[in-house]
């Protein structure tokens, strides 16, 4: 499966960096390819190499005006610069078969709504995986609920996406949903 990957680019806190490792690790070790935003730098970085590092492969989309960042041409086994930020979002989603959401800032909190609301919506089909490393995403889970509980959600919360605190656990979740062969 081609599992995208929505994750910080900035440089953080080990806790962080070693579930994005391992988390790298477990794609390539079972198989599955890497998408990412194809960031040389950070978190995005981390998790790249332990693919790479682990005998997977990468497709990475950038956009243009985050290409000086992007992993070198001759790494990702492909590499896709989009026009835009809207462009950028659509290419990871049409080339994945499922999405994990690891720690991030605001670009991570705006990839993740989307792919939610699309989910919402029936267009992304695959499934999502909220990856909670060291309680990260405890508030977005907990406002998640609220929306549940109170009617905001048109389908229940757990249709949407699964919060997991382990790379292994984000990993089962996808392999549910394995197409079977």
């Amino acid at each position: 499966m081609n599992i995208c990957v929505f994750l910080s680019a900035s440089d953080l806190d080990d806790r962080y960096a070693s579930a994005a490792r391992e988390l790298g690790r477990l794609i390539a070790e079972q198989g599955h390819t890497l998408v990412w935003g194809a960031s040389d730098v950070g978190l995005m970085k981390v998790l790249a190499d332990a693919v790479d590092d682990a005998g997977g492969r990468l497709i990475g989309v950038s956009v243009d005006f985050l290409a000086a960042k992007a992993r070198p041409l001759q790494e990702p086994d492909e590499l896709i610069v989009g026009a835009d930020l809207a462009e950028r979002k659509a290419t990871l989603l049409a080339r994945s078969d499922a999405v994990v959401i690891m720690v991030g800032g605001s670009g991570t909190l705006d990839e993740a709504t989307d792919v939610l609301e699309l989910r919402k919506h029936g267009i992304y089909p695959g499934p999502v995986v909220v990856l909670n490393t060291d309680g990260f995403y405890d508030g977005l889970q907990q406002q998640f609920a609220r929306m549940d509980a109170e009617g905001f959600l048109p389908v229940p919360l757990a249709q949407l996406c699964t919060f997991v605190d382990e790379p292994e656990e984000a990993l089962a979740v996808i392999q549910q949903h394995a197409p079977t062969a």
